[in-house]
């Protein structure tokens, strides 16, 4: 699991560094076409990966169950991304794959029924699950490139 959890490290740094360079007016832009914008994305990465991990394990959020209802699946942009709500998504698309490391390897995530995703993947472990974020995040990386070139 240790490549696993390097994988998504990479991408989670690869994705705030595509964005490094933008304004607070371009994260927040829905360009004409799109649905959302670059900060939901990296806001969304971080909230399904807390919902496909501690909520469905019955395991605590380490982010703010606001954060995860702005930015769970489902959802689209609601609002203006200030540039400290920007900061902290920023900080949370590393943190929460840390933390979630540590409370994988410390064995919290006992209990993980079986679902299946929009994807049709089935997953039925915590483990199936962190695998399948490289996956997600890197779908969405994707939609942040594209973003990026329509701004």
């Amino acid at each position: 699991m240790e490549k696993v959890f390097d994988d998504i490290k990479t991408i989670r740094a690869a994705a705030t560094g595509l964005i490094a360079h933008l304004s607070v007016d371009q994260l927040n832009k829905i360009p004409d076409g799109f649905i959302n914008n670059i900060i939901w994305n990296l806001g969304h990465m971080v909230a399904a990966q807390q919902g496909l991990c501690y909520k469905r394990s019955n395991a605590p959020l380490v982010v703010e169950e606001s954060f995860f209802e702005t930015y769970k699946p489902g959802t689209t942009p609601t609002g203006f991304v200030d540039e400290a709500g920007v900061e902290e998504i920023k900080t949370l698309m590393l943190s929460t794959i840390y933390q979630l490391e540590e409370d994988y390897n410390e064995g919290i995530f006992t209990d993980y029924p079986t679902f299946t995703t929009r994807y049709g993947v089935e997953i039925s472990s915590i483990k199936e699950a962190i695998k399948f974020l490289t996956f997600h995040d890197g779908l969405h990386m994707g939609y942040i490139m594209a973003l990026k070139r329509a701004i």
